[in-house]
């Protein structure tokens, strides 16, 4: 085999490879949003579930991809284990798609290649028919990729040194061997089924020795997943776990059903010509027979993966954890999810800074140290929420997205840092309840209502302006209301400041208490401020053509 058929073999993957990427980019443009969809039909049970998998993993045409994307599910909280088990089940299935195509004796090459090209060169006004001529071409490319492998692997039906090599092959053993470890280096199962198809297709691997190797490269394909779960949750991990005992068991099943019983026989029977096709029959075959006997049993694949991954105690921490809890890097191949998850955790942030303030409100009237701790491990969390946060939103927004979500994230940018400011006003607002109690500062009961009266105004000032974020709305009626109301809280804050240097004035209350009265109604103020902006952060970057 000369070095040309070498370079031709590695430049026939990389097509391969790289149609798989264009094809998988494509579809998920195409079909991103509705995976959401189909998230919520996984909760019903573990056959909707199943059904889900094989549908996300035909439309990207990776078993690997689907399940880190699920691992990037659980470690975010968007669907359980048990849940998470189904769609790991049906996306074996779902990746028999590939090598069933690459088994049909079709040009496909040339008429996906063809479609493809014709499609991305219309208008950008015809998107999705775009996003499907990405697809076509990604086709096309990995067909090339394809015929291209096969072309070069023609020479070594001649070299005696790749023929002894393979007459190994026939031990199960050295078989599933030689399976993982093509996939683990790939990282891809369609990758090397087709590679595998290719040297059989060409005479150089036969039916038995194949059946092996595919048995391995099925345990090969969950190096990926178990790779993507280092550093998640334990359920994630648990996840990971789940996906490689399904592919082992199988593995080992098959394996031994093939040394006792002439499977290759029957597998020749199906289709006497095409060992291509045989290949193709038996990755269903065992991918189908392995989840019709596994998926009535997947309580007990749960059990399992949780006796090999153990709950940590030192993970249940006292208050908010000091981590992101719905978004996890591995969600950005699913754009649309992860910019919903991004969301979410600008919401829990809010959370945490609206928290601060009615705990920093309770401790003026009434300091409670325990209270006062609370607030202050919460202004850490709001600290690392921000810097995170802005950070994800930094790759979010360098991704794909429809018009809506770019916008929703080009909010969240401005309404992660009015939170973050809300919960520093909160912890200026302790500071002076602190003072208050070591110098025992005492405010008359006028004092005290009137700082009441301005809390409440501004707490419901940000109640409003999380309903109008959280419905991203866009009411001019709305957003109106909202700047009234912030007119009335900057009217009554200039008022209580005049009323109260008049006290000042008339001794009726002393300075170290007037600074420190103002200080408070200073900053109850500039709350205020940031709720206006997290209410009307949307009415800032909504074009004026927008339909949302």
């Amino acid at each position: 085999m000369s070095f040309m058929n070498v370079l031709s073999l590695l430049g026939g993957l990389g097509l391969f490879l790289f149609g798989m990427k264009i094809m998988g980019d494509g579809l998920e443009k195409a079909a991103g949003n509705r995976l959401k969809k189909i998230l919520g039909y996984v909760t019903h049970n573990r056959f909707l579930a199943m059904l889900a998998g094989i549908v996300i993993t035909a439309v990207i045409q990776s078993s690997s991809a689907t399940t880190v994307m699920v691992v990037g599910f659980v470690n975010a909280s968007l669907i359980s284990l048990t849940q998470a088990v189904g769609v790991i089940m049906g996306a074996n299935i779902g990746t028999t798609v590939t090598s069933l195509l690459l088994s049909v004796k079709i040009d496909f090459a040339a008429v996906f290649a063809c479609i493809g090209l014709l499609l991305t060169m219309l208008p950008k006004k015809y998107n999705t028919a775009r996003q499907f001529g990405d697809i076509c071409l990604g086709l096309g490319i990995l067909f090339v990729g394809m015929n291209t492998m096969s072309s070069a692997m023609k020479p070594l039906q001649d070299w005696d040194v790749f023929k002894n090599a393979m007459t190994g092959i026939t031990n199960p053993i050295v078989g599933v061997l030689v399976g993982v470890i093509i996939t683990a280096v790939l990282q891809s199962s369609s990758a090397s089924v087709g590679i595998l198809q290719a040297l059989a297709g060409e005479g150089l691997i036969p039916l038995q020795g194949s059946m092996f190797i595919l048995f391995g490269q099925n345990i090969g394909t969950c190096v990926t997943a178990l790779i993507a779960c280092s550093g998640a949750t334990t359920a994630a991990k648990r996840a990971a776990v789940v996906h490689l005992l399904f592919n082992v068991i199988g593995a080992v099943l098959f394996t031994v059903l093939a040394v006792l019983l002439p499977v290759d026989q029957w597998i020749i029977a199906l289709a006497p010509d095409n060992l291509r096709l045989q290949i193709a029959f038996i990755h269903i075959i065992f991918n189908v027979t392995t989840t019709a006997l596994l998926l009535p049993a997947a309580k007990v694949l749960e059990k399992i993966a949780c006796l090999v991954v153990r709950q940590k105690n030192d993970t249940l921490v006292e208050g908010e954890p000091m981590r992101l809890q719905y978004f996890d890097e591995r969600l950005l191949k699913t754009p649309p999810i992860a910019a919903a998850q991004l969301f979410k955790e600008v919401q829990r942030m809010g959370d945490i800074a609206m928290s601060n303030f009615t705990g920093a409100m309770a401790c003026f009237e009434n300091w409670d140290e325990s209270k006062a701790d609370e607030i202050a491990r919460n202004e850490e969390v709001l600290d690392f929420l921000n810097k995170e946060i802005t950070s994800c939103l930094v790759e979010v927004r360098g991704l794909d997205l429809n018009e809506k979500d770019a916008h929703m994230v080009g909010t969240l940018f401005h309404v992660v840092n009015d939170w973050e400011r809300v919960g520093d006003h909160a912890v200026n607002v302790l500071d002076a309840a602190r003072l208050r109690q070591t110098e025992e500062i005492k405010f008359s009961a006028k004092a005290v209502a009137e700082l009441e009266n301005l809390s409440g105004m501004v707490m419901d000032q940000l109640n409003t302006a999380v309903a109008m974020f959280l419905a991203q709305s866009t009411d001019p009626t709305a957003f109106q209301a909202v700047e009234d109301v912030e007119e009335e809280i900057d009217n009554l804050t200039e008022a209580l400041r005049e009323h109260h240097v008049e006290r000042v004035k008339n001794k009726k209350c002393s300075a170290k208490n007037g600074m420190l009265y103002l200080d408070i109604l200073t900053n109850l103020e500039r709350i205020g401020d940031h709720a206006e902006n997290i209410a009307t952060s949307t009415e800032r970057l909504v074009p004026v053509n927008s339909k949302w």
